[in-house]
């Protein structure tokens, strides 16, 4: 992929971002649409908690023209921020787990569906209004670069990054292929947080289910109408269009 210009501002060949205190950090730009087009830089990134940026790390968001956060982690997770967020900012709360639901975790621990997209579909046929409602907060984002997240920047960032690109008209093959970009970036994070690498337990667990991370992601998307599942769930024609307008520009 070559280095193109947005907005006069060079844009590297790498979509990973380096910014300091985070470690799976990337741009949704630069994706293939159909018609030989591709997604629109600097319009959404994804990433892991953006909580342990240094200011280093928040001037680099700040300059990649990120002006909202879409925090999709639950109450209980979100922590003071150690150094202070830009107040160029503004971050909106879209917890996506619904832990409460005692009874769909259990569901998903017992059969070891959780941390793959393994669990995609049926989190999304039993919680499409919080999907709905993450999606929505992308398309009425203010002017400028929206940034997704939760804590590792795998599993809910994935599955809204898997919806926002599907709405966006990115075909499922390259959709599953951001997806596997996460893994080699996690082993470094996991690290710095001080805890087990789950890189094989992962692996282990979709091995004993005769699939892998890419066709599990492409399993989640088979036959999937996302604009009418999300329309179904509460999602406006007006935010659909924001979503493509900022993704694809159409």
């Amino acid at each position: 992929m070559s280095g193109i210009e947005v907005e006069g501002e060079p844009v590297p060949p790498d979509r990973h971002l380096d910014w300091d205190g985070c470690f799976n950090v990337r741009d949704l730009g630069g994706i293939p649409l159909p018609g030989g087009r591709s997604t629109r830089w600097r319009a959404v990134v994804r990433s892991d908690n953006p909580e342990r940026l240094t200011p280093a790390g928040w001037s680099a968001l700040m300059a990649h023209g990120v002006r909202t956060i879409v925090d999709l982690r639950n109450h209980d997770e979100r922590r003071a921020d150690p150094w202070a967020r830009p107040s160029g900012l503004t971050t909106v709360h879209v917890p996506l787990d619904d832990a409460d639901d005692a009874v769909l975790w259990t569901y998903l621990w017992d059969n070891e569906l959780d941390g793959s997209p393994l669990y995609y579909r049926l989190f999304l046929e039993r919680k499409a209004q919080r999907c709905a409602a993450a999606i929505a907060a992308v398309a009425r984002a203010r002017p400028g670069g929206v940034l997704v997240h939760c804590g590792l920047g795998r599993d809910r960032t994935g599955l809204i990054a898997m919806l926002l690109l599907a709405l966006a008209g990115v075909r499922p093959d390259d959709i599953a292929t951001d997806y596997e970009l996460s893994a080699p970036r996690l082993p470094r994070l996991f690290a710095a947080l001080g805890v087990d690498d789950q890189t094989e337990v992962i692996r282990g667990i979709l091995a004993r289910k005769n699939t892998t991370a890419r066709a599990a992601m492409l399993d989640a998307l088979d036959g999937l109408d996302v604009e009418d599942r999300l329309r179904a769930a509460g999602l406006t024609a007006d935010d659909v269009r924001g979503v493509r307008g900022r993704l694809a520009g159409a």
